[in-house]
């Protein structure tokens, strides 16, 4: 495996690790360049101009962006949260690829815009349908590299820190019965499932009753 050469790849990638190319993110897809299984036009956040650096880097014609993997933005795209209807479910923070949502449980969530790259992972998600996408400053040259690494950053970052919380959950996994610890996860799944269905239905509530005083009964 050439490392160099997945190196100098992944440096010409827009490092939004939305994985519309197919793969993970933006490394994967770089080796998967160099290794010969994808093809330099898979990149719409890249689009066009990213394709022809790489077509240039490699010795390739150019192609056309392959449109099966996005269409191009005629702008950068940050995510925003419509905090008055977020309910704090966390599944938003969860798949963001560089950990630019934040917030905890049953809290507002927001998204720190500087850090955001407009993969759009979070949207699908989003069970109250309060995550949108919104155009920001067009950034080229010199800042487009800075948020590209910056980003990258951020996402190495990340793979690190799933990485060790999947250590220590094994670590502590090792202590607990193995049906005691499915049961727990069962429950703790059932649980979350219920305490969404909660926040959505007082939502729901409020957006139909705004000056109707959730009852005890109806809380969860």
């Amino acid at each position: 495996m050439n490392e160099l050469l997945i190196e100098a790849i992944d440096a010409l990638l827009p490092q939004t690790q939305c994985g519309k190319c197919g793969f993970s993110g933006c490394r994967p897809y770089a080796q998967a360049i160099a290794e010969g299984r994808a093809d330099i036009n898979q990149c719409s956040p890249g689009d066009q101009e990213g394709i022809d650096k790489l077509a240039q880097l490699l010795g390739v014609p150019p192609k056309p962006l392959n449109t099966a993997h996005g269409s191009p933005r005629s702008a950068m795209m940050v995510a925003r949260i419509d905090e008055e209807l977020c309910i704090g479910c966390t599944f938003c923070s969860r798949v963001c690829p560089v950990d630019a949502i934040v917030g905890t449980g049953k809290q507002m969530h927001t998204v720190i815009a500087a850090e955001c790259t407009g993969c759009e992972l979070c949207i699908a998600p989003c069970p109250m349908d309060c995550i949108s996408l919104v155009p920001t400053g067009e950034k080229k040259g010199d800042d487009k590299k800075q948020m590209a690494d910056n980003a990258r950053t951020r996402h190495q970052f990340r793979l690190l820190r799933l990485e060790r919380e999947k250590q220590a959950g094994k670590a502590g996994s090792k202590h607990k019965p193995v049906v005691q610890a499915e049961k727990s996860l069962t429950s703790a799944d059932e649980r979350k499932k219920a305490i969404v269905q909660a926040a959505i239905q007082r939502a729901a509530i409020a957006r139909t009753h705004p000056y109707s005083p959730v009852k005890p009964h109806e809380r969860s």
